[in-house]
């Protein structure tokens, strides 16, 4: 399908787009969840077990890490070419949140979820709404999430979760684990999006929500287990939920349907899922450009300045196809693929203001179309030398990706942060690239890596040492907008080998003490602000890490200390210009997580960042703090079970975030803010089904205030936010 700019006159009515948004969802909900007591009724001679064999709800290859006291967070999670891992016995910081904490807390997108991460902030991409993540001080963009272990897959820029089972976390620098990620960002740290698949338990349930101002949704989710020994699985998962947000006049719409099927032999094991995601963000309040100090005055929270015209349209299909054979006793070969289509249109109005939210906006017009394949292969074993067990991991992984896209630059337009006023739809244009309706190819991608590790394993596991190397290849290529033709150093073709190293020692018992050393080559920074380098690729960039820490596991309470210190360029945006800039960044990382207490639940921790910028091209800005990068960060999130009223739990979460710079100058900074979420839920029984009522209030004071200044944008917090769902199972 073909997406061309509408004009004024073209675009439906917002009373339509509103009207069929909040109707649509809960039509589809009601259908859905009147059909299901049906369907459960026709499965119910099925076994509800799986007699004989342990299994867990992660598929068919490489089982997931169990989870840990209280449910919210796995023991474990994925980590690259090593599979699926736990914590204590690798020299990494991983945290895994579970689908029952993205279910509770009313998650809509990996932002929600990581909102419990005291170690990651999130903001937008430049002018749209792509979820972006900050992690030990550097982005993290959702080009860049993996899902079910592979770059390139996941939906680009943003993911609806009722299709995950987990949220893996994975800090610090990770190029070694899972190779070159697609646009090179991802060097403080990485995610993982694990599909769900069929557990061992057959599931059918139906979730209605509502959320402030006007959302509705509908989710169904249903599992079965079939064949001999109930190897066969499949789940499906469909989503439809819009409406107004909590924001004035933004209107979200998505949809999701993702399939999840899989085998579980003794040797052999296969899964396979696929997804469609369509979402659309009419009139979204977007980021802000600075221009000038000071920092200008945060509006009321719900106060939106963006334009009846601007619209955000994401269409994503994308799957994979993941199997083990295990070929000798100790000895497993696995292989993975996948394919992403992507279909992007927007109608952007970016805003760029001086200390009083005075300045100018334009409209930036992309059609965007990507395809994308990615694979790895391996072969991972064991054996034994005398009295040192060895596990070997050797893997190659491949990602190729063509990318199609075009823009429209209008001229500028009065707008104010306070009172923006309604402008027509621009149609006089500063600059223009491409064919709008039929955009010719503007980049390729072809990235290639090879890896070898050896974890030797002394004195009964108790010390564990872990070497290894990384052979990557990336090769980027960029095409002029206009005539397709190769752009003025838009080739190059780049290697380097990089080394891992990593030690865990277990003095005592749950106790784990590590250290690791990981070096990396990423794609160089991409510009998307700067209309005379629009859509350049930067050289490759090298980065390099130290870490150390010590993890305790009380059984019941897990903590974790982590010392680091990372260096890699980055690129920041000042006054219109992309520059690239040498960073280094040291930090501390605490965290706790479990059911310390029978019925209390517990995700807290705190994050505290050193940065420093370099070859900035001044000798009065060598040496500052970076740009966007909070001094701290605090979490702290608590769930109790109410003893007098059976069923009942409540919950509160805290998060701080520490004052951040807004311009490489570092004159303008953004203060410290707190914001606190409250929550409820209820579970009971009527005639043997059983319902869960979830409540929630996000920011409840309705605090305003600039959440980001990551890339030199400024980015506003959401405001109060009110949550509501029923959860039945059939």
């Amino acid at each position: 399908m073909t997406l061309t700019p509408r004009s004024p006159r073209r675009q439906r009515s917002r009373a339509t787009d509103a009207a069929t948004a909040r109707v649509h969802p809960l039509v589809v909900a009601l259908a859905l969840a009147g059909a299901l007591p049906s369907l459960a009724m026709a499965q119910a001679a099925q076994p509800a077990t799986l007699p004989g064999v342990t299994v867990t709800a992660s598929g068919a290859a490489d089982p997931l890490p169990e989870a840990y006291a209280g449910g919210q967070v796995a023991r474990g999670g994925r980590l690259g070419i090593f599979g699926n891992q736990d914590m204590m016995d690798v020299p990494f910081s991983v945290t895994s949140y579970t689908a029952e904490a993205i279910q509770n807390q009313q998650a809509h997108t990996v932002a929600d979820v990581l909102a419990n991460d005291p170690g990651v902030r999130s903001t937008y991409g430049y002018g749209n709404f792509a979820e972006s993540f900050v992690v030990r001080g550097y982005q993290l963009n959702g080009d860049d999430l993996s899902y079910n272990g592979l770059y390139g897959i996941a939906p680009r820029q943003l993911v609806a979760v009722e299709g995950t089972e987990r949220v893996e976390v994975f800090r610090g620098a990770n190029a070694f684990l899972g190779g070159v990620s697609p646009t090179g960002t991802g060097i403080g740290g990485g995610i993982n999006l694990v599909p769900k698949f069929a557990p061992a338990t057959s599931i059918t349930q139906a979730t209605v929500d509502y959320t402030s101002d006007a959302q509705v949704g509908g989710h169904v989710d249903v599992a079965r287990r079939f064949g001999p020994d109930d190897r066969f699985g499949a789940r499906v998962n469909a989503l439809a939920r819009g409406g107004d947000t909590s924001i004035d006049k933004e209107n979200r719409d998505e949809r999701l349907l993702t399939l999840g099927l899989d085998y579980r032999g003794r040797d052999l094991r296969l899964n396979a899922d696929v997804g469609y995601q369509k979402e659309t963000v009419r009139e979204g309040r977007t980021m802000v450009q600075l221009t000038e100090a000071p920092l200008p005055a945060v509006p009321p929270a719900s106060t939106n300045f963006a334009q009846p015209w601007a619209v955000s349209r994401l269409e994503d299909t994308y799957g994979t196809l993941r199997g083990e054979y295990d070929f000798l006793k100790g000895w497993t070969a696995y292989a993975a693929f996948g394919a992403h289509h992507s279909n992007e249109f927007g109608d952007y109005g970016g805003a760029q203001v001086d200390g009083k939210g005075v300045g100018t906006g334009y409209r930036l017009t992309v059609p965007f179309r990507q395809d994308t394949t990615s694979e790895e292969a391996g072969v991972r074993g064991n054996f034994a030398t005398g009295p040192v067990r060895h596990t070997i991991n050797l893997a190659w992984s491949g990602l190729q990706s063509q990318k199609r896209s075009a823009y429209e630059w209008s001229t500028n337009y009065d707008t104010n942060l306070y009172n923006a006023p309604v402008v027509p739809y621009p149609t006089t244009l500063l600059y223009q690239g491409g064919n709008m309706t039929d955009p010719l190819v503007t980049g390729r991608t072809n990235l290639i890596s090879y890896a070898f590790s050896d974890t030797l394993s002394f004195f009964d596991d108790r010390v564990l040492a872990t070497a290894g190397v990384r052979h990557q290849i990336l090769s980027q290529r960029d095409y002029d907008y206009n005539t397709g033709a190769l752009s003025a150093g838009g080739d190059y073709h780049e290697s380097a080998t990089t080394p891992v190293f990593g030690l865990v020692v277990k003095p005592l018992s749950g106790v784990s003490v590590y250290f690791n050393h990981m070096e990396g080559l990423s794609k160089g920074p991409a510009s998307s602000n700067d209309a005379s380098s629009m859509g350049k690729t930067f050289p490759p960039v090298r980065s390099k890490q130290n870490e150390a820490g010590v993890k305790w596991d009380g059984g019941k309470i897990g903590t974790s200390l982590a010392v680091y210190e990372l260096q890699m360029p980055t690129g920041l945006n000042q006054n219109g210009m992309f520059t690239v800039n040498g960073q280094r960044n040291r930090g501390i990382e605490l965290s706790a997580f479990g059911e310390p207490l029978r019925g209390v639940r517990l995700i807290a921790g705190a994050a505290f960042i050193d940065t420093k910028m370099s070859n900035t091209g001044s000798a009065a800005t060598d040496g500052n703090k970076a740009v966007g990068v909070p001094a701290y960060t605090l979490n702290a999130s608590v769930e109790w079970d109410l003893p007098w009223v059976p069923g009942m739990s409540v919950s509160g979460r805290l998060l701080q975030t520490g004052s951040q710079y807004a311009d490489l100058a570092n004159q303008v900074k953004l203060p410290s803010w707190t914001r606190i979420d409250l929550g409820a839920r209820y579970g009971f029984k009527v005639a043997s089904q059983r319902y869960t009522v979830r409540a929630a209030v996000e920011n409840v004071a309705n605090r305003a205030y600039w959440t980001s200044a990551y890339g030199g944008y400024l980015v506003e917090g959401r405001p109060r936010t009110f949550k509501v769902s029923m959860t039945a199972d059939f």
